[in-house]
């Protein structure tokens, strides 16, 4: 069984800003609080593979490579873990659509846990689903106001794993 999460926000900011921000992997450390590193392995038109380090948790700290596909005409990302770490697969699909004056961010991701994982699939989505508010939220705060919401309503949520998305790919 596949497990899916699906967390949108809604930003006020031109589509052009949306999207090249939140696609400038480089500077992912600066818009995601969870990330202390991202490193640009391959670059090729609209394809981005790179590695992404997390800050520490309890002293340790999570890295994994991931590539991304972009569709500017349609305005949609798709990514997958390279390095699936604890996953069998994570794919995610960044989705931004027009809203009047704003854009529709929307990350979905379909991933599913090794047998031998520290979490289960449950705990996993729970997980996705408490952070990845959390991150959109600092996106949106970013992208509208040109700073990051306070340290309270930016700090990673903690737990035996780096964040799936994510984000980052969310990744």
């Amino acid at each position: 069984m596949s497990w899916r999460t699906d967390n949108a926000v809604l930003i006020a900011a031109p589509m052009e800003l949306v999207w090249t921000v939140t696609n400038d992997v480089a500077g992912w450390p600066e818009l995601f609080s969870e990330y202390a590193a991202a490193e640009i392995l391959h670059r090729a038109p609209d394809y981005v593979r790179f590695r992404l380090t997390t800050h520490p948790e309890n002293g340790q700290s999570w890295s994994w490579v991931s590539e991304r596909e972009l569709d500017p005409v349609n305005r949609v990302v798709t990514a997958r873990r390279v390095e699936p770490g604890p996953f069998e697969y994570m794919r995610l699909r960044w989705e931004y659509r027009q809203v009047g004056d704003a854009v529709e961010l929307r990350w979905l991701q379909d991933f599913r846990m090794r047998p031998d994982a520290p979490v289960d699939d449950a705990a996993m989505t729970a997980r996705i689903n408490r952070n990845s508010p959390v991150q959109l939220a600092r996106i949106k705060a970013i992208l509208e106001t040109g700073s990051p919401p306070s340290a309270e309503q930016s700090a990673p949520v903690a737990g035996p794993l780096a964040p799936a998305a994510t984000a980052g790919e969310r990744p």
